[in-house]
């Protein structure tokens, strides 16, 4: 009988797997996980191939810093740009759009005319030439 330092084995996690269900719950949430993808304003570039653009071809509108909107040198209101440029669209089908701002332009109205802009042309791809901003 041995009765001098007796030795009790304590209880212990194992631990040896604990980095492979880590690893399986990491793929686990990587696979499940869904991420919003945010589309942003689908265009569609041109070619590299310039094309010649008669002026009756083409209308300008330009945004100016405090939000107005002119359509060759006529101001409107947001809200009926769309019709204007549709009524542009009826009379010339070739009909080029072209969008210039300044740099102090608010970004938000920037998006909101390129956005009427092109639901002006509904189901047919638009024609809008995004220009450099104007420097003052």
């Amino acid at each position: 009988m041995f009765i001098g330092n007796t030795r009790h084995k304590e209880g212990e996690i194992p631990t040896a797997s604990l980095a492979d269900i880590v690893f399986l719950l990491l793929i686990f949430f990587l696979v499940t996980t869904s991420i919003d993808i945010q589309k942003g304003i689908g265009i569609v570039l041109p070619g590299f191939e310039p094309i010649d653009v008669s002026p009756k071809m083409l209308t300008n509108v330009w945004i100016n810093k405090e939000g107005a909107i002119s359509v060759d040198g006529k101001i409107t209101e947001l809200n009926l740009l769309g019709p204007e440029i549709k009524d542009r669209l009826i009379s010339n089908p070739k009909l080029i759009v072209s969008l210039t701002t300044t740099a102090e332009t608010d970004y938000d109205i920037y998006i909101k005319v390129l956005d009427r802009l092109k639901q002006a042309w509904g189901n047919q791809p638009a024609r809008i030439s995004i220009a450099e901003p104007f420097k003052n």
